[in-house]
């Protein structure tokens, strides 16, 4: 399984702090954050980023279904 990573670039910030959790998957791109590749192995720091991400810019999903950001 692997997992798909998105990023809201209308929402992000560029605050870089997906990037710095997650840099495997994560990367900054200019004033935005961006998936290193279109799929990503499954990774709690992924799942980190998107719960620490300010503007709440990056989705996560498994075969379709959202698991990250996760329910506070």
């Amino acid at each position: 399984m692997s997992w798909k990573v998105r990023v809201d670039r209308t929402r992000c910030m560029g605050s870089g702090m997906c990037a710095a959790i997650a840099p495997d998957a994560l990367t900054l791109d200019g004033a935005h954050a961006r998936p290193v590749a279109e799929e990503t192995a499954p990774d709690e720091n992924v799942l980190d980023a998107a719960d620490v991400c300010p503007a709440q810019a990056i989705t996560v999903r498994a075969d379709g279904e959202v698991v990250g950001p996760r329910p506070d």
